[in-house]
This record gives C-alpha cells, sequence and structure tokens, in this order.
C-alpha cells in the first residue's frame, strides 16, 4: 500500500464512529459469550426464532443451545435473550464456557415433545 491510500484509510477510520464491532478497525472484542442453561430450558424456540444464526432448537432434548457466538450482532442475541419465557439464556464470560457446558448432564435431561427416553445406566 502507498503511503496515500494509508493516508486516505486513516482519515476514514478517524471519521467514522467505531462501535466496537470492528475490531480491525480499532474496536474490542467482546469478552462475553451467550450460554443457554438447558437444564432450565423450556423448548419454546423463542430464541431459535430471533436470533437464527446463534441458537438452535436440539433435536434429541427439544432444548436451545448456542451454536455460534458471532452468528448474531449483540442486538439480535439481547433481543433473543429477552424473550426468553424462563431466563435460562446468560451473557458470561467466554473463559467460562467449557466448564458450564461440562457442567450439564444432558442423560438427565428429559426430552420435551417427545416420548420418555430410556437411559441405558
Amino acid at each position: 500500500m502507498d503511503s496515500n491510500s494509508l493516508s486516505a484509510f486513516d482519515n476514514y477510520v478517524e471519521t467514522k464512529e467505531l462501535t466496537g464491532y470492528e475490531p480491525v478497525l480499532g474496536g474490542e472484542l467482546t469478552e462475553k459469550a451467550v450460554w443457554v442453561d438447558e437444564s432450565r430450558c423450556i423448548g419454546c424456540r423463542y430464541c431459535a426464532h430471533v436470533a437464527t444464526n446463534t441458537f438452535v432448537v436440539d433435536d434429541d432434548y427439544g432444548r436451545s443451545r448456542a451454536i455460534r457466538q458471532d452468528g448474531d450482532n449483540l442486538e439480535t442475541v439481547q433481543e433473543a435473550i429477552d424473550t426468553c419465557p424462563v431466563d435460562c439464556i446468560h451473557w458470561v464470560e467466554f473463559g467460562n464456557l467449557e466448564d458450564l457446558e461440562s457442567s450439564l448432564d444432558r442423560d438427565m435431561f428429559q426430552s420435551l415433545g417427545k416420548l420418555p427416553r430410556m437411559n441405558k445406566h
């Protein structure tokens, strides 16, 4: 890149209001992640209808799950959180996601909307 085009780019960045969604342009990456407490989820599908790229309802358990952290913008994800009738969707620290996931015992979940599962224990 020559110095003239770099200056034009710098001028462009300086004149734009950064929203935080542009890490390349000086914004900050969010340190929060969205997590569904599947043990409390009732399978209403509201979140999956609002934030279609972030949430999906698992076919086996009938419960919502966050499948992508970058699927929808923050406002859409927050709207999905606000629609949850049992408040089972939360903003958590990225570093806590693995521990939260491992704390769920999906074998103990009763399938919602399907015949009861027979545990093989």
